[in-house]
Parts: C-alpha cells; sequence; structure tokens
C-alpha cells in the first residue's frame, strides 16, 4: 500500500470518474486503475462498485476512504512542520466563503493579505454553508468563513466577529414609518428572502416567523442567492428583507434612508473560521485569522457579550 494508491482512491471518491480522476493526478487512466486495482487485490476487498455510473465506493470502501485521508492530512503535515519551523509563508490556501459574506467582507483583507504573503496562492470559492463542509471533509478547501454554531462532527470553529441585522424597507412599506424595529414588527407582509440552501435565508426566517411565506399575498414569486438582487427588488417593487451589517457600510443616502435598526436586545450572527479537525496549514490559517481581524471597521468585535442562541448561527445581543 502506498500514499499514492491512496491519493488515486481519494481523488475517484472525489470526482465519481476514473478519467476525471486521473487528469486531477496528472497520470493515464490505466495507471491510476492499475493502481487502483493492486490496492484491491491487496486488500481482498472492492474499494468502488464500477456497474454504477458515477462510480461510487462500496460499503467497506467508504471506511477505507475515510482512512486514506485521514493517512493523507498526516502525512502533508509533515513538510508542513518544516516549513513552519523556518517561518516559511508558501503554497496553497483553498477558502470557501458563503455568498452573503464574499462581496462585503473579502474586500476588507484579501489584497493586504496576498500583498503580505506574496508567495501563497490563494483560491477563493463562493459556497453555501453545506458544500463548505463537505469540502472542508474532503480536504477540497482548507479553511470557510461561515456563520456558525455549526456543532458538526469533526469541524473546529474559531470565532471572529458577530455582526448586526438591520432591516431594509421599501419607502411604501409599513415599516418604513418606524424609527427601530421590533421581532414584533417583522409579523408583517412583504418579507423578501434568498433561496432556499443559503443559511441567511434560516436566520431571517427564525426572526420573522419560520412556517410564513415569503412575499405575503404578493404574486411574484423570486428566487435568489443574491441580496443586491433583494435590495434592488425592494427599491422597485415593495417589501421588506433583512441584511447583515456589512452589506449596508457602502450604500449611498438614498438607501441609508430605508435601513431601520433594531431594538435592543439586538439579532446579530457570528461569523468564524471552519476548519478540520485535523487540519493543515496552521500557520497560514492564523494569518488569514489575524488579517481579517486586523481590518474589520472598528464596530464589530467578537466581544464577550453574553447572548442567546436562537436559531442556526443567530444570537440575541443582551449585554
Amino acid at each position: 500500500m502506498t500514499l499514492t494508491q491512496l491519493d488515486y482512491i481519494v481523488a475517484v471518491d472525489t470526482h465519481r470518474h476514473f478519467a476525471t480522476a486521473a487528469d486531477h493526478c496528472h497520470v493515464t487512466q490505466p495507471t491510476l486503475s492499475m493502481q487502483i486495482q493492486k490496492l484491491e487485490d491487496e486488500l481482498g476487498v472492492l474499494i468502488f462498485d464500477r456497474s454504477k455510473q458515477p462510480v461510487v465506493p462500496t460499503e467497506t470502501g467508504q471506511a477505507i476512504l475515510a482512512q486514506a485521508r485521514e493517512v493523507l492530512r498526516a502525512a502533508r503535515r509533515i513538510p508542513e512542520l518544516v516549513n513552519e519551523s523556518k517561518d516559511n509563508f508558501r503554497g496553497e490556501l483553498k477558502i470557501g466563503i458563503i455568498p452573503t459574506l464574499a462581496p462585503y467582507l473579502l474586500p476588507y483583507f484579501i489584497r493586504e493579505f496576498v500583498e503580505r504573503y506574496p508567495a501563497v496562492s490563494v483560491q477563493i470559492q463562493e459556497l453555501v454553508t453545506e458544500q463548505v463542509i463537505e469540502k472542508l471533509k474532503n480536504g477540497l478547501i482548507d479553511v470557510g468563513i461561515v456563520v456558525t454554531p455549526l456543532t458538526e462532527n469533526g469541524i473546529t470553529e474559531i470565532p471572529l466577529f458577530r455582526e448586526p441585522f438591520l432591516v431594509y424597507t421599501a419607502e411604501s412599506h409599513a415599516l418604513a414609518n418606524k424609527s427601530v424595529i421590533t421581532p414584533a414588527d417583522l409579523q408583517t407582509e412583504g418579507l423578501w428572502l434568498l433561496t432556499e440552501g443559503h443559511c441567511f435565508r434560516n436566520q431571517v426566517a427564525n426572526l420573522c416567523g419560520a412556517n410564513r411565506p415569503a412575499n405575503g399575498a404578493n404574486a411574484l414569486r423570486y428566487e435568489t442567492g443574491s441580496l443586491e438582487t433583494l435590495i434592488k427588488l425592494i427599491d422597485k417593487q415593495d417589501g421588506f428583507t433583512l441584511l447583515p451589517y456589512l452589506a449596508t457600510i457602502d450604500m449611498d443616502d438614498a438607501r441609508r434612508a430605508k435601513i431601520r435598526p433594531f431594538v435592543a436586545p439586538q439579532p446579530v450572527r457570528e461569523v468564524s473560521l471552519v476548519i478540520h479537525r485535523s487540519f493543515l496549514k496552521r500557520k497560514l490559517i492564523n494569518a488569514l485569522r489575524h488579517e481579517i481581524m486586523a481590518h474589520l471597521p472598528p464596530e464589530l468585535s467578537t466581544g464577550t457579550r453574553s447572548s442567546t442562541v436562537v436559531g442556526p448561527g443567530l444570537s440575541v445581543v443582551k449585554s
């Protein structure tokens, strides 16, 4: 059994296709297939069910693949230990970030991070939270930037900051007549939500009422993964939505006039780095955390304020 063989079976499991896995490993498909066959012969079991398309691991294969990923992580940690002992910041850093954070948080720190560590190749993917978790567990990204808590086995959370929620309302909506918003005020029609799969949708639904339909009696139904699209719909149509604080910072005066804060206790979401329990690239990830914290708007901080969790990734600040 070799590390190369383990790398090949993990590639097939990731891509669920022998030819694609071979391309990823920079070998020919016959070479990859032969090495996997040798490993299966040595172990006396089938790792993959080749009768299915796409190819899937057998039940025993799933256990072998989980262990193979752990072994490969441990092996990759050895050269990292050498680099860390030399304070050598180089290599790749693959980051997954959710869409309701990416356009608002990345501009604060990413240029400075790249300039400070020019030997690091940074790759960023916009992913919903479930994809971040899956890719972390499969070793396809190094770190995620998501809203927590997740309470996922094998995933470690490193809190960064708490971000307040604000209400964005059309001028014609009843909420525009209020200077501050209470949770009871949200039980009104006209709520715009992101599509299913976005954690921000679930957080807003927890505040506004999980069982209510979006847009109330409005005949228009529109699904989007973009907060900016929701803002434009409200500008041109009617209704309201909730926005995270960072999404409102660069708004012009006309849009700022449509923002309403919450009364205390204020709802917030916790933003964190998430890593696999056997994560690699410790120094790079610590450097990433430092760069984010150093360039946040001063209004945002981790703080030590007590809070009560009222939904996934959502808290109410009490003091």
